[in-house]
């Protein structure tokens, strides 16, 4: 019985130990499973990734127009704008101007404020009447000279008629040679100072007329200096900014205000030095402007500045509206694309296709071509391949 029993124990403990290893065999094998799961997904995702970048982009080039433009920045500038400056120094006493005035040309700005003009110019007004006085006054020095001038030649007259009546009876064996001799030097005298009194009213003529001229002139200098100090627009237009006020300090170097046209405006745009030796005057231009979304107009290139701007690194380049916008204000940004190909039925490609500007790769390898004009997106192939061709996206 005891042996009975000793082998059904050993026999409970041999089934324990084999159900034991067998659970131990299956939850070593989950965990190999559960490990193993993530790189086999992993391996599968790879082949997956493998297998669709075998397959290459494929497509055949097509027939289109292309226009190749050059892209510009763009902000809309009145003509004509420009700084007004004063000439002289002071303070602004006054400023007749804000921003957004219309002017005409003419028109008082602004005034410094300063005394020393105004006392040039009142002396300068005084001496021009003293010697306009002099010069055709009733009372002037000429009238006076004329006067004895005149006297003298009843002067001389009354001599004469006293010298010839002397010479007449000194003939006659009359008078004495003495008295006619006092009656002829009286005479001579008399001639000679009205030849003098004539001499020297030709001089003081000349005098009080250059004088005359000369206080004119020194009154046209002072009537100058003080129009220095009112500041005057140069031409018809609009107070596009202010920049002084009054009671602050002006000098030559600073400007007082901005000034251009109200109604005609330009297209000022900024170009890349590489794309400025395509641009010549009267090429076409269309805009684009931030504050008419949607909308395009058109324009022509008008002037092209010759230096470079070396902050920006661009050239400017002036244009003009074939049609101008209704409304535009001083300021107003955008962007330009200057027009400087075009050409219909061409073949091209995407720009993406084409391998480092000359080749393209096909199914039976890469393909030198030959580009011509280029778009943002498409480029034209000249010679190469033809719309039978299959290209590859590399």
């Amino acid at each position: 019985m005891t042996l009975i029993i000793d082998r059904l124990d050993i026999n409970q403990s041999r089934e324990t130990l084999i159900v034991g290893y067998l659970s131990l065999e299956t939850h070593h094998s989950i965990m190999k499973k559960t490990i193993l799961k993530p790189y086999i997904f992993i391996l599968v995702s790879l082949l997956v990734i493998t297998a669709c970048t075998e397959k290459q982009e494929e497509i055949r080039p097509q027939i289109s127009d292309l226009t190749e433009s050059i892209y510009a920045s763009v902000s809309i500038q009145p003509e004509d704008d420009y700084l007004v400056y004063t000439s002289t120094s002071g303070i602004l006493e006054k400023v007749f101007i804000d921003e957004g005035d219309e002017i005409k040309k003419g028109q008082i700005l602004a005034k410094v404020t300063t005394t020393n003009p105004v006392i040039n110019r009142d002396n300068a007004r005084l001496s021009v009447e003293l010697a306009r006085e002099k010069y055709y006054g009733t009372s002037n020095t000429l009238s006076s000279i004329n006067n004895e001038i005149e006297q003298l030649e009843e002067q001389v007259r009354l001599d004469s008629l006293n010298y010839f009546r002397q010479k007449n009876l000194w003939n006659q064996s009359i008078g004495s040679r003495s008295e006619l001799e006092n009656k002829q030097l009286k005479f001579e005298l008399t001639k000679k100072k009205i030849a003098g009194l004539k001499k020297k009213f030709k001089q003081t003529e000349v005098e009080l007329e250059n004088n005359y001229k000369k206080s004119q002139n020194a009154l046209k200098k002072a009537q100058s200096d003080f129009n220095d100090y009112l500041i005057k627009a140069k031409m018809d237009g609009m107070v596009y900014s202010l920049l002084k006020n009054e009671g602050e300090l002006i000098s030559p170097q600073e400007p007082l205000a901005k000034i251009g046209k109200s109604d005609r405006f330009l297209i000022d745009m900024r170009i890349d030095e590489v794309d400025i030796s395509k641009v010549i005057i009267g090429q076409q231009i269309l805009i684009t402007l931030d504050a008419y979304q949607g909308e395009v107009f058109e324009g022509k290139i008008t002037k092209i500045f010759p230096q470079k701007d070396e902050r920006t690194q661009t050239f400017k380049v002036e244009g003009q509206f074939d049609q101008a916008p209704k409304v535009l204000y001083a300021g107003l940004s955008g962007e330009a694309n200057i027009i400087y190909a075009q050409k219909e039925n061409v073949i091209s490609i995407p720009m993406e296709y084409l391998i480092d500007n000359q080749k393209v790769k096909t199914v039976d390898g890469e393909t030198i071509v030959k580009p011509g004009i280029k778009t943002m997106d498409r480029v034209e192939i000249l010679s190469g391949i033809d719309t039978s061709t299959h290209i590859l996206k590399p």
